[in-house]
């Protein structure tokens, strides 16, 4: 969610300095979604961009979060659905600004399309990610089944990526499939699930575990009745080596 817009004349919270210090909110006022689809798309990428990168710990990956990519500026600001920052720690940020992550701004964003975007507000957007340094964006309409891509190219601007289905993300190594919704693929091929998905084959794994915990007890009791018919058979008949 990109804001940019005049200050006001009036006293405003992004006038606000605490003891000299400009703030910087943490929060736009905007809801992060309109209804529960587009909220769920957000989450399902989000949450599985953070699977993905989960055992590296310079990729930061945020949802709505708020992205100030110019220092003594509160007011230019986007707050994308999903970003990926290559080259920075995970954490913990009310916002993420770009002057105190050694400059660096996130490569990869997406939006999920909400039926109250515009058309120039969505303009608006790509024209921030193509000033800021943003690297690829992807903009998702799950209510039209729509997927959008941009990738920067050497000339420096991000052009459209002219075939989306079959596109690998460059930088993070997805690959974009269409269906009868938005597919996407972890560089070895697993899909990205949802929660409903991942609550179902933690289940599943759950019952492998059982059942292989009841077998292995099984054959713990086995072999501790062989142990003990063993022993029987040498208090009767002696040792067998005698």
């Amino acid at each position: 969610m990109v804001t940019q817009q005049p200050r006001p004349t009036s006293i405003d919270v992004k006038d606000i300095e605490i003891e000299g210090e400009l703030v910087y909110p943490e929060s736009d006022g905007k809801p992060m979604s309109d209804n529960t689809k587009q909220f769920r798309w957000i989450v399902v990428i989000e949450q599985n961009l953070e699977w993905l990168f989960a055992d590296d710990p310079n990729v930061f990956v945020a949802g709505d979060l708020l992205w100030y990519p110019v220092e003594g500026n509160n007011v230019l600001s986007a707050a994308p659905d999903a970003m990926v920052v290559v080259g920075r720690p995970k954490g913990d940020r009310g916002s993420y600004q770009q002057w105190k992550e050694n400059n660096i701004a996130p490569q990869v964003t997406f939006e999920i399309l909400l039926p109250s975007n515009t058309q120039r507000e969505m303009e608006r957007k790509l024209l921030f990610y193509n000033t800021y340094g943003v690297e690829e964006y992807y903009l998702y309409d799950p209510d039209s089944n729509r997927l959008e891509g941009w990738c920067r190219s050497a000339e420096g601007l991000l052009d459209r990526i002219e075939t989306i289905v079959g596109w690998v993300s460059p930088r993070l190594g997805i690959r974009f499939g269409m269906g009868e919704e938005l597919q996407l693929y972890r560089p070895d091929g697993v899909p990205f699930f949802s929660f409903t998905e991942i609550n179902q084959l933690l289940a599943q794994e759950r019952q492998r575990a059982e059942e292989e915990r009841q077998r292995a007890e099984a054959a713990e009791r086995q072999l501790q009745e062989m142990q003990a018919l063993l022993e029987q058979y040498r208090d009767r008949f002696g040792d067998l080596n005698s």
